[in-house]
């Protein structure tokens, strides 16, 4: 590890339970994200901050002014680019080391096993349905972690599907999905600007947990804020 990386990660290496060893794992390690609204900002962007060497990101939306309220990675200069565009500037303004691969198209059932093979851990921060149940099973057939993180309002959830050969999987929790009126989006409904990065804080650090073997990942288990 070059000084420059000791001296940027000290503060997790101090940490018995990572140590070098630990830190060095993390940097090798890979994540994509899908979606970089709320929880992709603030997953990704920490993510970045803790060393992960490579992350995808994948989205197809332009940063709206009514996106800066919750999506702290963009900024009042971002609005009209690309969220994927804004999201890399960022990240590597604060940590110029990390690998950042872009894709500005909506993932589909057509191209999302060739996206993902090459990344360690999906971490889902999309915001509807049809978008989790693919990535669900595109981790399935993998044989990739997915980590799950939603909101609404002023709840969050956060798991881990498909970590072993035995866990459950996002259609074990919601075998099928409820009508589209039960379920309405941020913009229709509003959500509270700190939830997001509260649920995508937890999700970053899940994927610190899956790498590191620390602590217990939410395996067969769902945190709900």
């Amino acid at each position: 590890m070059l000084k420059e990386e000791l001296l940027r990660y000290s503060r997790h290496i101090m940490l018995p339970e990572i140590d070098i060893e630990g830190q060095e794992k993390i940097n090798d390690m890979s994540l994509a994200f899908i979606g970089m609204g709320g929880l992709g900002c603030s997953a990704s962007l920490y993510s970045a901050l803790s060393g992960f060497g490579k992350i995808k990101i994948i989205d197809f939306d332009f940063v709206e002014a009514s996106n800066l309220q919750r999506q702290i990675i963009h900024t009042t200069d971002s609005i009209g680019l690309l969220k994927t565009d804004s999201a890399k500037q960022r990240i590597l303004k604060i940590n110029p080391s990390c690998r950042v691969d872009l894709f500005n198209q909506k993932l589909t059932s057509s191209n999302a096993l060739e996206i993902l093979r090459a990344y360690d851990v999906i971490c889902d921060c999309s915001d509807n349905f049809p978008t989790r149940y693919l990535i669900n099973d595109a981790s399935i057939i993998l044989k990739k972690p997915y980590i799950y993180g939603s909101i609404a309002q002023f709840e969050g959830q956060v798991s881990v599907f498909n970590l072993k050969k035995d866990s459950p999987s996002y259609r074990d929790l919601i075998p099928t999905p409820p009508p589209q009126e039960l379920i309405p989006s941020c913009s229709e409904a509003g959500v509270m600007g700190i939830l997001p990065g509260i649920i995508g804080t937890i999700q970053a650090a899940e994927a610190i947990k899956i790498i590191t073997n620390i602590g217990s990942p939410l395996d067969g288990r769902v945190l709900i804020f």
